[in-house]
C-alpha cells in the first residue's frame, strides 16, 4: 500500500460528517450506532476513526467499519466506496439495495452508475455532486441545503 498522504482525507472525513447533517435516513436507523463503513484502501478511513473520538451523529455514537471485500459489507449508514473498489460499485448496489445506505464514492462518472454523492476535483477543490434518484432509492431524504452546496445536482 502506497502511504503518500491523501492531503483530502480530512476534507473529506468532514464532508461525509456533514452529509449526516443534511441526509435524514428512516427511523430504524436513528437507533443504535451510526456506522459509516469504508470499502477499500483509503487513509480517509484513520481520518474517519479520529473523528469518532469526538463526533456523534444527532445522539448517535460514531462507528466506522473497514470493509476488505463486497462479502464483508454489511448494513450502514454511510458506504465509502474508494477508487480500488469502484469497478464493483454495480455488485455493491445490488448487495445494499434493501438498506436504507447513502453510497459515496470518489471517481468520475460514478454519480451516474449508483452512487448518491460522488466527490469530484474542480478548479483545485474538493467538491461533490449528487444524485438525489439514487439517494432518495434508498428512502434517505435530502435537504435543499445540501442541494445547494453540491457542485452538480443530477
Amino acid at each position: 500500500m502506497n502511504n503518500t498522504i491523501d492531503t483530502n482525507a480530512k476534507i473529506k472525513a468532514v464532508f461525509i460528517y456533514n452529509f449526516t447533517k443534511y441526509i435524514e435516513w428512516p427511523a430504524p436507523y436513528k437507533e443504535g450506532d451510526f456506522t459509516i463503513g469504508v470499502i477499500g484502501e483509503t487513509s480517509l478511513y484513520s481520518e474517519l476513526i479520529k473523528m469518532t473520538e469526538t463526533k456523534k451523529v444527532a445522539n448517535q455514537t460514531l462507528d466506522v467499519k473497514k470493509y476488505n471485500s463486497l462479502a464483508e459489507v454489511s448494513k450502514c449508514h454511510i458506504l465509502y466506496v474508494c477508487k480500488d473498489k469502484s469497478d464493483q460499485l454495480s455488485e455493491i448496489v445490488k448487495k445494499i439495495k434493501n438498506n436504507s445506505t447513502l453510497i459515496v464514492t470518489e471517481e468520475n462518472g460514478l454519480a451516474d452508475k449508483g452512487a448518491g454523492i460522488n466527490f469530484i476535483i474542480k478548479e483545485n477543490r474538493q467538491k461533490f455532486e449528487l444524485n438525489k434518484g439514487n439517494v432518495e432509492k434508498y428512502k434517505l431524504k435530502v435537504s435543499s441545503n445540501l442541494e445547494a452546496l453540491a457542485f452538480t445536482v443530477k
